[in-house]
């Protein structure tokens, strides 16, 4: 798995969700580093449930922008978060109470749901904020 790296594809324009999407990024990648170094089950479970934590905080804070403009496509947005998290609670479901774990395979869903949500979906509510004059 790649590390993730910050690219205009993943500006929306807004720079409170900007920065968490960063933090986002540098937490996946830690949690990968922590793979390829060989760390055991209990460090690997503590960045995932750190990620889980900051991804919940990260789509509340998304969702409370959206209802406060009427973003129209905000039931969509919420759904995807949903199925995210669901993801993120798999993963961590599985690294403590499954004995091999395959995680490169779920870390690599991780990583590209992560991406797809933050190249596609998000890339809608940007212009949208920023039109209400949120940056």
């Amino acid at each position: 798995m790649t590390l993730l790296t910050w690219n205009h594809a993943c500006t929306v324009g807004v720079r409170a969700m900007d920065d968490q999407h960063g933090i986002l990024m540098d937490t996946m990648n830690e949690l990968r580093l922590a793979l390829v170094h060989g760390s055991g089950r209990e460090p690997v479970s503590e960045l995932l449930d750190r990620l889980i934590e900051f991804t919940r905080m990260h789509f509340s804070s998304e969702e409370q922008l959206m209802e406060q403009s009427s973003f129209p496509s905000l039931p969509e947005h919420r759904a995807e978060h949903l199925r995210l998290l669901g993801l993120l609670r798999e993963a961590a479901h599985r690294l403590q109470h499954v004995v091999n774990v395959p995680m490169r395979p779920l870390l690599c869903q991780l990583r590209d749901g992560y991406l797809d949500h933050i190249e596609g979906l998000d890339q809608k509510y940007g212009p949208w904020l920023n039109q209400r004059g949120v940056y």
